[in-house]
């Protein structure tokens, strides 16, 4: 699950996304975004319909499987954008994870919502020298 600060809060946080973001659709779902100005760090919904699936337990399966996706991306997301993605396909939650990653993260690059090359560690960092074994 992402951090706190990470999520939208109250009923009409989304408005301003869905009136005014750009969208990136995929096979299995829909990546709307704008940058936030006024953020230090971007913020992510998944928005998973009854429609897509009656059972609550795999609508939220499908919501942290792309939680936990954007987590493990989140050094890479250059700047404060505002996130929605929208599925509407119940495969996502039994897609194998490096497909459904794949899919996520090229949906993110297509935003430019990702830089291209992820944040160095401190191990790869030009600063800091890696040990001699």
């Amino acid at each position: 699950m992402i951090d706190r600060i990470h999520r939208f809060q109250g009923h009409g946080s989304l408005r301003f996304v869905y009136q005014k973001g750009k969208v990136v659709r995929g096979q299995f779902c829909s990546l709307k975004f704008i940058s936030n100005s006024r953020r230090d760090t971007y913020r992510l919904a998944v928005v998973v319909s009854r429609k897509v699936h009656k059972s609550a337990v795999v609508r939220n399966r499908i919501r942290r499987r792309i939680y936990e996706i954007i987590r493990h991306e989140e050094a890479a997301i250059c700047g404060p954008f505002d996130l929605v993605f929208t599925v509407y396909n119940d495969q996502l939650a039994t897609m194998p994870a490096a497909e459904l990653r794949g899919a996520l993260v090229s949906q993110l690059k297509k935003a430019c919502v990702l830089a291209d090359e992820p944040a160095p560690t401190e191990a790869q960092h030009a600063i800091v020298e890696p040990k001699e074994r």
